[in-house]
């Protein structure tokens, strides 16, 4: 993405993205600080949430204005690198929602799944669902630790159901040792065509042109908070549905 672009607001970058003809990234924008293997690195719990209360809400706030209805019964959604927490609305419950992530304990101890995988996606990008399966896949604050994105979004794209939603939410919090290269050398705006990139390459033609939302909320402490400067954590989200057969 050229510097001009990366200063236009985040909800117009991927409005005239000019996505290059072939995969625009080399196998060294996939390293990191930290080689060493993620079973080991997640193998301890860590119950602390990685964005402020603020950004946490807004998230909230925003799966609420696009997930199935709550209680639907016949609705499937999949949390991939999930946690303890997914960030999803109180209370929300669906016919199946599903769990992948890297800490057994941390699974366990999500109340809104009804199933849970430990599996390393940078390992084993193959996602174990069967095909057509899910309305909605979820990432929070995770897609920028794949060493293997275009396999996995591939996968993403197997498991949605036609016209299924994958909503990737990220910030600027991360472990930097094990987030990939080109992520940390980056800013926000990068990051948004980045994840649109992953989209738009993982199966040509098989997604609808991805878009992105600034939902960074206000200042946190409101009022107060404003006249001292202080921000919530910065909040985005890019977005994709599966294209209907």
């Amino acid at each position: 993405m050229s510097a001009a672009a990366a200063q236009q607001p985040v909800e117009k970058i991927l409005e005239e993205p000019n996505w290059p003809d072939s995969w625009p990234f080399s196998p060294a924008d996939f390293q990191r600080y930290d080689e060493s293997t993620d079973e080991r690195f997640y193998d301890s719990p860590r119950f602390v949430t990685h964005i402020d209360d603020g950004a946490i809400a807004a998230l909230t706030r925003h799966y609420q204005e696009v997930f199935p209805p709550a209680g639907d019964k016949g609705a499937a959604l999949l949390d991939l690198c999930s946690s303890w927490i997914s960030h999803y609305p109180p209370g929300y419950s669906a016919g199946r929602i599903a769990g992948l992530g890297m800490n057994e304990a941390e699974l366990k101890r999500n109340s809104v799944l009804t199933e849970s995988v430990v599996h390393d996606l940078n390992a084993d990008p193959r996602l174990p669902y069967e095909d057509n399966a899910f309305d909605v896949i979820t990432n929070t604050v995770s897609v920028d630790y794949l060493t293997r994105p275009k396999e996995v979004f591939a996968e993403m794209h197997r498991v949605l159901k036609p016209g299924g939603l994958a909503i990737m939410s990220f910030s600027n919090r991360c472990f930097p040792t094990k987030a990939i290269s080109i992520w940390t050398s980056t800013g926000d705006a990068d990051h948004c065509w980045i994840v649109g990139a992953y989209f738009h390459f993982s199966v040509p033609g098989g997604w609808t042109p991805p878009t992105a939302a600034d939902i960074t909320p206000g200042p946190a402490g409101g009022a107060i908070g404003a006249y001292f400067g202080a921000r919530s954590d910065p909040m985005y989200v890019v977005s994709a549905r599966k294209r209907e057969v």
